[in-house]
């Protein structure tokens, strides 16, 4: 029986073992890791009542543990969310292969022919915090991309996540690749984080997928290089030429379906032009559907709105909360913007395309939209089958981190005897 209490020990194997698995999965086939995907599926939906059951023990510890409603209901899964954990992992399966893609080819006057292609980043680390489902999404894209991955979830999501994983190596079983290509770490202890940080011989890069707590302390410590998924403090713009219906759906949905997700909205700008208009109506709508608001200026004097304090802005509520405040003008929303947002997913709701195109060309947010809901920023809605987080950095990848964006390149050169002069 393994010892779990000598943490650098066990670390230091897991890391070993993903090391010796990523030298396997680098030329897998398409159709062997697709097997293992596949067959994932079929095992989690055969084990739904088992990964349920052990949920359970999960919510016990989260309700113990005095967890918020929103954070309870990351941590919730159902037949319903199962169901879309299975749909993920056949999403994934189906995906083109990214490894071995020629993303550019050229001929040089030397008579050399060079090819830049795709290639897996070896191994992964991914540190998530309550949200089980990210075991199946990490390891599936990780696994499509080549690369092997150890997985170190949340306290919270302990035994949920060991029965997901526990699907997930059966399917690698029965395609025939390493057990090892993904890997759980089976202990609650933090020191199993804080060696993750600093395994540079064993890992190529971390994912940290949860809040500003957790991303901030990896970017702290890592001496693996990081790609930082960091808080979502969505803003949506609601410009004067907004039309009343869109902005009322959605606003609505950007803030009430799931308020525990990086993509909910957490500030509402407003263009002093409609404030007591689509503005008002938008902000009573939110009041209505048990959102506690917290505004400034005009809107503070609606009846049910809390003052805002300066706390308010720029901050990740997961919650049915939601800032808001009038701006002068859409230059004056995308400085607010600028200083308060976290560079993740931020919104216009206007009929006006020369607003849209300044928004867009102004602001550096990964995730820009116009007139959709802030909650498609999410990989799957992408078409990418699932995420591991959305990166909000500027380097290698960013925005939803899918299977491709979990790989790097290499490039091959051919010549006919070519030597230089």
């Amino acid at each position: 029986m393994k010892d779990f209490t000598d943490i650098p020990a066990l670390m230091a194997d897991i890391g070993q073992r993903a090391r010796a698995a990523s030298a396997t999965l680098a030329f897998a086939p398409s159709a062997q890791k697709a097997q293992a995907l596949d067959a994932a599926a079929d095992a989690v939906w055969s084990a739904r009542a088992e990964i349920i059951a052990a949920n359970a023990l999960d919510l016990d510890f989260g309700r113990d543990k005095g967890l918020s409603e929103a954070m309870m209901d990351r941590l919730t899964l159902d037949e319903t969310r199962i169901q879309g954990i299975v749909d993920g992992l056949r999403s994934i399966a189906a995906q083109d292969d990214p490894v071995g893609a020629v993303t550019a080819e050229w001929d040089r006057p030397n008579g050399l022919h060079i090819r830049r292609v795709r290639t897996p980043l070896g191994v992964i680390g991914v540190i998530y915090e309550s949200r089980p489902n990210v075991t199946a999404d990490a390891g599936a894209l990780c696994l499509k991309a080549g690369n092997a991955v150890i997985l170190r979830g949340g306290s919270e999501s302990f035994h949920s996540s060991r029965a997901i994983h526990a699907c997930l190596v059966q399917g690698l079983t029965t395609a025939g690749l390493p057990r090892d290509a993904i890997q759980l770490v089976p202990t609650r202890d933090r020191a199993a984080v804080d060696e993750m940080l600093t395994m540079t011989q064993t890992i190529d890069v971390i994912v940290p997928r949860g809040g500003k707590g957790l991303v901030g302390l990896v970017q702290e410590k890592a001496r693996v290089p990081v790609f930082a998924h960091l808080e979502g403090i969505v803003h949506i713009y609601l410009d004067k030429d907004a039309d009343p219906e869109t902005a009322l759906r959605v606003v609505l949905n950007a803030k009430t379906r799931r308020t525990g997700i990086c993509g909910a909205a957490e500030c509402l700008l407003i263009h002093r032009d409609i404030a007591d208009t689509i503005g008002q109506g938008v902000i009573n709508a939110l009041l209505d559907a048990g959102v506690e608001v917290r505004a400034d200026g005009v809107l503070a004097a609606i009846k049910g709105v809390t003052p805002a304090e300066t706390s308010d802005w720029g901050r990740e509520y997961l919650d049915m909360i939601i800032a808001a405040r009038v701006v002068d003008d859409i230059d004056a929303a995308i400085a607010h913007i600028r200083e308060y947002g976290s560079n993740h997913t931020d919104c216009i709701i206007t009929e006006d395309d020369e607003a849209v195109a300044r928004f867009f060309q102004r602001l550096d947010s990964a995730i820009l939209m116009h007139n959709a809901s802030t909650q498609f920023a999410d990989g799957g809605e992408f078409g990418m089958g699932a995420e591991i987080g959305i990166a909000t950095g500027k380097m290698h990848a960013r925005g939803p981190v899918g299977a491709e964006q979990l790989t790097s390149f290499k490039y091959l050169v051919t010549g006919n005897g070519a030597i230089r002069s």
